[in-house]
């Protein structure tokens, strides 16, 4: 089904291998269109509770694969065609997306990850937003997402220097949620997605829906959007069980519906 990209769906939990790795997982186009793909694909499986992006080999991704790149290229036209198309599909997904960084994450690679929910750090991995020593900009909304996670100040300090950031400092700036030994990682990824996976799924969707929106509307209209996703939680059958679950003093077990 797919070429650059391997996809897997194993106990609620979609795999999404970026598979380049002689390439250290470049983008080409074809890998955005697989990634769009493969997310819209597992956004509409009721099988599917939780996705996870994680890389073949020794990186996550490198970024661009500059091979593709010339001198006449439209950049802009690049990203309305292949990296926007990409990360919006990314965004649109009410499931929890998990970006499992297994080594490097640099220029879009970096982008890729500020896109999911969660960053799961090897500790043999590092960010770097790398635009500025080919003097681009960041993109793939990557400052977008990376002021909200680190601030104004510090996403001008990594987007301006382009220095790396190893992993045991993007935990201790927000940039990470959390690093893991190397030889445990994709064991730890597992256990951390398959906890993700018989969570509700719907009130999940809600919560990303809402913290979306936080950052945009007045306080009322926040109010009221809350009010609406409260309402639709209450209504799904997780609450249900939830409830239930509480007064039987029990575990629940969540159907993601």
């Amino acid at each position: 089904m797919f070429e650059t990209i391997r996809y897997d769906v194993k106990d609620g939990v979609a795999w999404l291998y970026l598979n380049r790795p002689d390439k250290l997982n470049a983008f080409v186009a074809q890998m955005n269109r697989e990634i769009k793909d493969a997310v819209k694909a597992a956004s509409a499986d009721d099988e599917v509770r939780c996705i996870v992006m994680i890389g073949e080999g020794r990186a996550f991704c490198s970024g661009q694969d500059l091979s593709e790149v010339d001198e006449n290229m439209d950049h802009g036209q690049v990203l309305r065609d292949h990296y926007g198309p990409m990360v919006k599909q990314i965004r649109q997904c009410e499931k929890p997306i998990v970006a499992a960084v297994n080594g490097v994450a640099a220029g879009a690679g970096f982008s890729l990850a500020l896109a999911c929910d969660f960053r799961l750090v090897s500790e043999k991995a590092s960010f770097v937003n790398a635009f500025v020593h080919v003097g681009l900009i960041p993109d793939s909304g990557n400052l977008y997402f990376l002021a909200q996670l680190v601030g104004q100040a510090k996403a001008a300090e990594l987007s301006i220097l382009g220095e790396k950031v190893p992993a045991a400092e993007a935990v201790d700036i927000g940039l990470a949620n959390r690093m893991i030994p190397a030889e445990t990682f994709e064991e730890e990824v597992s256990t951390f997605a398959a906890r993700l996976a018989v969570m509700p799924t719907k009130a999940i969707g809600l919560i990303k829906r809402s913290l979306k929106a936080a950052s945009v509307l007045s306080f009322e209209d926040y109010l009221e959007l809350e009010a609406q996703g409260q309402r639709t939680a209450g209504l799904t059958a997780d609450h249900r069980e939830g409830v239930e679950a509480f007064m039987q003093k029990r575990k629940p077990v969540f159907s993601g519906k």
